[in-house]
């Protein structure tokens, strides 16, 4: 079973959202079955590479509350994350263009890395107190700490083209499955859960999506003269039935 996470470094929720996936996961029974896909979504499309500033800031300009309101709203965050077990830095955080992080992580997907460079860039920003924005250099490190090559870490930011097709495919597909929002879980293109949801919620829907992608049942003729069912053809050539 195949579960795609469409999802935004930027994202607190995604943050948050990945420790609860993950804790459903551990405890699924058929948890070496199930094959996560992570793509990308970017909470500002479009935003200069320069464009940078204090979240609180963000908050503010963004969704016109206050500062004691957006400060209220990271302190909320920051519990719930500490509740998942992760660090979560309420204050001094910046925000900006996402862009680069994604093209990376298209990177590392080829090399079998997607998972930890997520892990360390959701770290980054999350709970470090150096920015992940702006520095070409700064994602070079947190790639390298992923397990990747720095030249070709550095290849990928120096071209602006490079995976920058399979990001926008990303978003598009986001947009026709009706994602609005992240961090959205698909599993096996049937169901769709939104949201940082409870652990528990996850576990039911990998239960009920897991219950529906059964074995391929074989209906034959039931057939009694010793024949297997329907004439075929297979690797040992084609049977003639006998008369």
């Amino acid at each position: 079973m195949r579960v795609e996470i469409w999802s935004d470094i930027a994202c607190p929720w995604c943050y948050v959202g990945k420790a609860r996936f993950e804790k459903a996961l551990r405890d699924f029974p058929h948890r070496d079955e199930v094959e996560v896909v992570h793509r990308s979504f970017e909470l500002d499309p479009g935003r200069a590479k320069d464009d940078i500033q204090p979240v609180i800031t963000m908050l503010t300009r963004k969704y016109g509350m206050s500062a004691a309101q957006a400060e209220a709203g990271e302190d909320n965050l920051g519990a719930q994350a500490a509740a998942e077990g992760l660090d979560y830095r309420t204050r001094g955080r910046d925000h900006g263009s996402t862009f680069d992080m994604h093209r990376l992580l298209h990177l590392a997907k080829e090399h079998g890395r997607q998972e930890q460079l997520l892990d360390v860039l959701y770290r980054a920003n999350f709970a470090e107190e150096r920015s992940v924005f702006g520095e070409d250099e700064r994602l070079v490190e947190l790639a390298v700490a992923a397990g990747l090559d720095a030249d070709a870490a550095r290849a990928v930011l120096a071209d602006p083209e490079a995976y920058a097709a399979e990001v926008r495919a990303d978003e598009r597909e986001a947009a026709q499955l009706g994602a609005n929002g992240v961090p959205f879980f698909v599993l096996d293109r049937k169901y769709g859960v939104s949201g940082a949801q409870p652990a528990e919620v996850f576990a039911s829907a990998l239960t009920q999506a897991f219950g529906e992608h059964a074995p391929l049942k074989i209906v034959d003729s039931g057939a009694t003269d010793g024949a297997d069912g329907a004439d075929a053809c297979g690797p040992d050539g084609c049977a003639v039935p006998q008369r």
